[in-house]
């Protein structure tokens, strides 16, 4: 294998004291490193700060932050003021930006597409059509690309928007909350129709490929545990999430292969580990260190736990002085143990310096 597939498969196979795959969550400070000359659109960050090559091919077509929606909703400006700008944007939603804020600022979202079933039915159950033949305009040369990876041992993930984000895209975080007590049904039609979506995905990829992981970007955790009970989890969402894994499995063309289940939640996730451990959840990202997540600790309870992330954003802004601390602290003890992918548990924020960055990645890169 490549050097680089070979450290990610290392990753997957808990290979103890193997060299650690490296790579970066996000960013929300490369405009001020621009600013300050540090990079450019031409720089090589691959290069620059030793992250290792690709090795994980992304399937992708069924969503993240947003239901994968076909058509997109129109893009427009609403309102503007000498503060604002209020814009509907491609999921359908009325989002608030500040004026000179829209990177790395959390929006305020006004107004959302679904309200009911007549709301479901007029603003998204035909853009969400797992037969419409614009899904699979491309799909012939997506797939040899997949192919090809395959044959080049890539791990070949299935990456999907989880039910909660989903849901929250199309309600509200807000509104979301009252509609599990007073609309149940609303909910169930809504994860029908996601089901229908992601299955059908799937299922076309799977004619060509072997999947090895399927991701669900959930967010489905705050600052101190799960934004719905566990009661509430496994009635709206995990029905749906294990049909949809069962089906995965059955189509599989390599049917030796194993087959990883990753959540990834910003919060507290820990407060969800078992629960999503109970339908096959094997991986897990990024544990968010400011909401009480310690992967060290992590690692210590579950020692047969796929583990990236746990790296603390406000350590990274601290001085180099903290980041050794902090780096002498987790790395040793997780690369024994092996399964880990370190990263910044969010995207690296404004307030890191360059120079604090690059002393950051000198360090992992001992690793």
């Amino acid at each position: 294998m490549e050097p680089s597939v070979q450290k990610m498969h290392d990753f997957y196979n808990f290979k103890k004291d193997a060299p650690i795959y490296q790579r970066e969550f996000g960013w929300y400070v490369m405009d001020k490193w621009k600013a300050q000359g540090f990079v450019n659109d031409k720089t090589d960050l691959d290069a620059l700060f030793g992250f290792d090559n690709a090795a994980k091919h992304y399937l992708g077509q069924c969503g993240w932050c947003e239901a994968p929606l076909l058509p997109l909703f129109d893009k427009k400006v609403l309102q503007v003021t000498d503060e604002y700008e209020i814009e509907q944007d491609n999921a359908g939603r009325k989002v608030l930006y500040f004026k000179g804020k829209r990177n790395g600022f959390m929006p305020s979202y006004l107004d959302h597409p679904v309200k009911d079933m007549k709301t479901l039915e007029e603003n998204i159950l035909w853009r969400m059509n797992p037969d419409d033949p614009k899904r699979y305009k491309d799909l012939e040369s997506r797939m040899r690309k997949a192919f090809d990876l395959q044959e080049r041992n890539f791990i070949i993930c299935a990456n999907i928007a989880g039910g909660y984000m989903y849901l929250r895209s199309l309600i509200g975080p807000e509104d979301l909350l009252y509609k599990f007590y007073d609309d149940p049904q609303l909910i169930h039609k809504c994860m029908e129709i996601w089901f229908s979506v992601m299955d059908k995905m799937c299922e076309t990829h799977q004619k060509y490929i072997t999947v090895d992981e399927v991701w669900f970007g959930e967010d489905i955790c705050y600052n101190h545990g799960s934004l719905i009970s566990p009661d509430m989890i496994k009635e709206f969402l995990f029905p749906y999430y294990q049909q949809l894994i069962a089906n995965i499995r059955k189509r599989q063309l390599d049917k030796g292969r194993k087959l990883h289940f990753q959540l990834d939640t910003d919060g507290y996730s820990i407060a969800v580990i078992d629960l999503y451990r109970s339908i096959g959840m094997d991986y897990m990202s990024p544990f968010e260190v400011a909401s009480g997540c310690d992967v060290v600790e992590v690692r210590k309870k579950y020692p047969d736990l796929l583990i990236s992330g746990g790296i603390d954003k406000r350590i990274l802004a601290a001085g180099k002085d903290a980041i050794d601390k902090e780096i002498e602290r987790i790395m040793p003890f997780m690369k024994k143990q092996g399964g880990y992918l370190p990263t910044c548990d969010h995207g690296v924020p404004e307030e890191v310096e360059f120079t604090d960055y690059l002393h950051y990645r000198k360090r992992m890169l001992e690793y």
